[in-house]
């Protein structure tokens, strides 16, 4: 057999499996100690992290509010601006009924005052001859033929004041202007 004792061989195959197992374990130490670095380098990583949380919610708290404010601000000032936008409607409304009533009063006095003081006036026009050339007066309703009294010449129209057309339109662009204003707080909110 052999001439080794098989205590040797027994404590032989102990010593072995020993130094087997105290590489595995300095092995393993090693590995340990790269996690233990790791763990205080993701410590890190968190305790940064948690305060930039914290940072990014009191930032978002005070948008809300600044947001909150600002809200009730614009709502504040849009519905002035719709009272007053129908202010100026209805105020605009009732000048261009003074502005018709007041031009209505000033044709009446006009023709009024035209019957009363104007006599028959007769005008030939030195262009035509006499047999063509009618003879015209003025009456309430333009210039009438003196040889046709009921036919109405055709007297070029009068142009109404532009004022209440001038109103309407700065009113229409003013509406057209907070709708707009509208349209973008309403696409910025």
């Amino acid at each position: 057999m052999s001439t080794l004792p098989l205590g040797m061989i027994i404590e032989g195959l102990v010593a072995v499996l020993l130094l087997i197992t105290i590489g595995y374990c300095w092995m393993l130490n090693r590995r340990l100690q790269r996690l233990r670095a790791d763990e205080e380098v993701l410590r890190a990583t968190i305790s940064e992290l948690m305060t930039a949380t914290e940072i990014a919610e009191r930032a978002i708290l005070g948008l809300k509010t600044t947001a909150a404010e600002a809200d009730k601000t614009l709502g504040g000032r849009l519905k002035q601006a719709e009272t007053m936008s129908q202010t100026l409607a209805d105020q605009v409304g009732e000048g261009e009924k003074i502005f018709i009533r007041i031009t209505q009063i000033a044709e009446a006095a006009r023709s009024a005052s035209a019957h009363r003081e104007a006599p028959v006036r007769t005008e030939r026009y030195p262009a035509q001859p006499a047999a063509e050339n009618p003879v015209y007066a003025p009456s309430a309703a333009g210039y009438v033929s003196a040889q046709q009294p009921h036919a109405p010449v055709v007297e070029p129209e009068r142009k109404r004041s532009s004022r209440a057309s001038d109103i309407r339109s700065a009113a229409a662009e003013a509406t057209a202007r907070l709708e707009q204003f509208r349209k973008r707080n309403g696409a910025a909110a």
